[in-house]
């Protein structure tokens, strides 16, 4: 079975690896250009390019999907199957005809929910308390294919969006694995997708971490959560940006009734006890604009914040 694998960033690269360790055909890896990266803007390859080349695998990288000459290139390369996971384009229909056993791709969510760029973050953010990945055949929809397999995983209280990205990369690794196994033996089953129980998740933006106050405290640490470790959940205080990056929820603290959302209520070593729409918060690690994280004990001894101060 000659495989072409199509993946950019870390998410990919246990499927890719997967595929390599267990002796698949991998042809080719199609991925992304290289692009700057950091303060520096050093031109960084993606990480698909660098596993891929460390493996002696031809590395495509198009500016452009939709040209002759990327599908002759494909074309030359006679795959049987492609797998895709976190490419970042969407496949046309020439492409996705090439192959006689089609397009699998590996997806961060359970389908039909979250179709789109940014699942992870997404069921975090609205406070999901499970989500998971499904395989799929790759259709010229946004996630819309027909679905393969799915395994649910588990969401803690406190995981962040980088700490269940890593782990569903894995666990993604895993099901792509059982799913071609179910291909090659004649198992594999394929489940039409129910329109109506489709949402969307779309790409996550610099606002989107902007913190509301006005919510409910559940609704602020779930974004916190969900926006670590990009783009990161911010407000304001004196004037500058305030990244918050790791809180906790205060549970039973009536404080807050009399309280405009925002006030620090309470402060100490262990944090900033802030006042929200509903319920109170405790911000653990900050990072203030142009500045490293650190812990709030760090930045109170440097910063002079008073009970009763009001931020956002």
């Amino acid at each position: 079975m000659r495989i072409v694998f199509m993946g950019t960033p870390e998410f990919a690269v246990p499927s890719i690896k997967m595929l390599v360790e267990n002796n698949y055909n991998v042809v080719a890896a199609v991925t992304q250009p290289d692009k700057p990266k950091g303060r520096g803007n050093k031109i960084t390859p993606p990480p698909v390019k660098v596993y891929a080349e460390e493996k002696g695998i031809i590395v495509l990288q198009p500016e452009k999907i939709k040209t002759g000459e990327f599908f002759r290139q494909l074309e030359a390369l006679k795959p049987d199957l492609f797998v895709t996971v976190a490419y970042g384009r969407i496949l046309p229909q020439d492409i996705l005809e090439l192959p006689p056993l089609g397009c699998i791709n590996v997806h961060g969510s359970l389908l039909p929910k979250y179709r789109g760029a940014a699942p992870i973050q997404w069921a975090i953010i609205n406070g999901d308390k499970k989500t998971g990945i499904t395989t799929m055949y790759t259709d010229v929809g946004m996630d819309t294919g027909d679905m393969l397999l799915k395994r649910e995983v588990e969401i803690p209280m406190n995981m962040t969006a980088g700490e269940l990205h890593d782990c569903l990369s894995i666990v993604g690794a895993d099901v792509l694995k059982e799913t071609l196994e179910c291909l090659k033996n004649g198992t594999l089953k394929r489940e039409k997708q129910n329109e109506d129980e489709a949402t969307y998740a779309p790409m996550m933006k610099k606002e989107t971490g902007s913190i509301d106050w006005n919510k409910s405290a559940f609704d602020i640490h779930n974004l916190v959560r969900g926006t670590n470790p990009w783009p990161g959940a911010y407000t304001k205080f004196c004037g500058c940006n305030l990244k918050i990056c790791k809180t906790q929820l205060i549970e039973g603290n009536n404080k807050v009734r009399d309280c405009k959302p925002g006030t620090i209520i309470k402060k100490d070593k262990n944090g900033l006890m802030v006042a929200c729409g509903d319920g109170v918060i405790n911000i653990v690690e900050i990072q203030p604009e142009s500045c490293r994280k650190m812990t709030v004990e760090e930045y109170l001894c440097g910063h002079k914040v008073n009970e009763g101060d009001v931020i956002g």
